[in-house]
């Protein structure tokens, strides 16, 4: 796949990203890459408050979770893969992390999260930094702790995506991912199914004045990524071991952790 460079999809007139018939397996376009940028350049400025409304505040009361499942220790260099608009990176800069760095696809996020470091206090300052989760722009074993938060289904290649994430880890390394889930209890379930897929994407596209189809990428999206199991394979077989996911609020959301493997 060729490498994407920054670019102001904005500027252009609006129009959808995502027809009907691909959004049954967004998954398989392959284009998805170039798509999701633009997506998610159409919806930057609206994106932090549709996910605290969306997700009735406990979005980051996920990445709060996902900070402690890192278990940050004095000096450690953090990658905040899939950043957005900063908020994980910027949990992370308030630990006793040495570096921290925020890596986006797309520059509109990043403006977001370059604002947002201006106005709040950290420990360390992050780096906000452009740059695609299939080719990091680093060197190998950079980083003790690696993490993605509601990123991984948005590239077109996870398994790609994950190789780099061994790659620029050291052995014993930590990884955490957090993506959106399946509740497992049936009633829980069908509310989720039916929350996600009518109300969201009607609510959060009339707040965005969205014209890409972002929100009805999201549910199609989630429905059609891999299950969990799935994704402790693919762990496996990348060079991490000690694989686990933990369930967050019904199985709404999904904290998958693993260590880097090696000496």
């Amino acid at each position: 796949m060729n490498h994407l460079q920054p670019t102001h999809p904005a500027d252009a007139a609006p129009q959808p990203v995502w027809t009907d018939a691909e959004l049954a397996d967004p998954h398989a376009n392959p284009q998805k890459a170039e798509r999701v940028q633009r997506m998610f350049a159409a919806i930057a400025r609206s994106y932090d408050l549709n996910n605290r409304l969306h997700s009735f505040g406990r979005d980051q009361a996920w990445r709060r979770h996902a900070v402690r499942a890192a278990c940050v220790r004095p000096g450690d260099a953090v990658l905040d893969v899939a950043c957005g608009t900063g908020d994980l990176t910027l949990l992370f800069s308030r630990t006793e992390a040495g570096r921290v760095v925020g890596l986006d696809f797309t520059p509109e996020m990043l403006d977001l999260a370059r604002t947002k470091r201006a106005r709040l206090a950290t420990t360390v300052e992050p780096e906000f930094i452009w740059g695609d989760a299939q080719n990091l722009p680093f060197d190998d074993g950079a980083f003790d702790v690696v993490s993605i938060a509601f990123g991984i289904r948005n590239v077109q290649q996870p398994e790609r995506a994950v190789a780099e994430f061994a790659r620029v880890l050291k052995p014993g390394g930590r990884l955490v991912i957090l993506e959106f889930g399946h509740p497992t209890f049936a009633p829980i379930r069908w509310l989720n199914t039916f929350y996600c897929g009518w109300i969201m994407p009607r609510t959060a596209t009339l707040i965005s004045r969205d014209h890409s189809g972002a929100y009805r990428y999201l549910p199609r999206s989630i429905g059609a990524f891999m299950p969990r199991q799935a994704m402790l394979d693919l762990l496996g077989r990348s060079g991490f071991r000690d694989g686990t996911w933990a369930s967050l609020t019904f199985g709404v959301c999904v904290c998958y952790r693993a260590v880097r493997d090696g000496a």
